[in-house]
């Protein structure tokens, strides 16, 4: 396989070398990522990449979204990849999470992590929130 172009595109691409699967990812390590950025491709196959959130729950890591550009890709494609600070990146799928039970505990994590953050950032979330929970590509 031929080393592509930058990060911008690694999911077209597929792992380049050193990329760890996600089965093999230990999220625990990532509890206290403040940021880090998804890329999802538009309908035109551009990358877009955005910065989020992630919050680990029960050794399971998550990522959500109101009504984005990023969350329709993550949900027409959901072959996405994951860059952490220092250039770790993740080829991942996301999967919608709608277990309501599930979505209050994953909504709590992100609360007790984020703090106030959390609170004025939900003030301004468009559209239903949208949570991803992380599974091996």
């Amino acid at each position: 396989m031929s080393r592509c172009v930058p990060v911008l595109t690694l999911v077209a691409c597929g792992m380049l070398a050193g990329d760890a699967p996600a089965a093999d990812v230990d999220w625990s390590r990532y509890a206290d990522t403040g940021t880090l950025e998804v890329v999802t491709r538009d309908e035109d196959g551009a990358a877009r990449e955005t910065t989020i959130w992630i919050a680990v729950l029960d050794g399971a890591a998550y990522i959500r979204t109101g009504s984005t550009t990023w969350g329709d890709n993550a949900e027409r494609n959901p072959e996405v990849a994951l860059r952490f600070e220092g250039g770790d990146e993740t080829p991942v799928r996301v999967e919608v999470v709608g277990d309501e039970a599930l979505r209050q505990r994953v909504e709590a994590a992100f609360h007790e992590k984020y703090g106030w953050t959390d609170t004025f950032v939900g003030w301004f979330r468009m559209g239903d929130t949208r949570i991803m929970r992380l599974a091996p590509r």
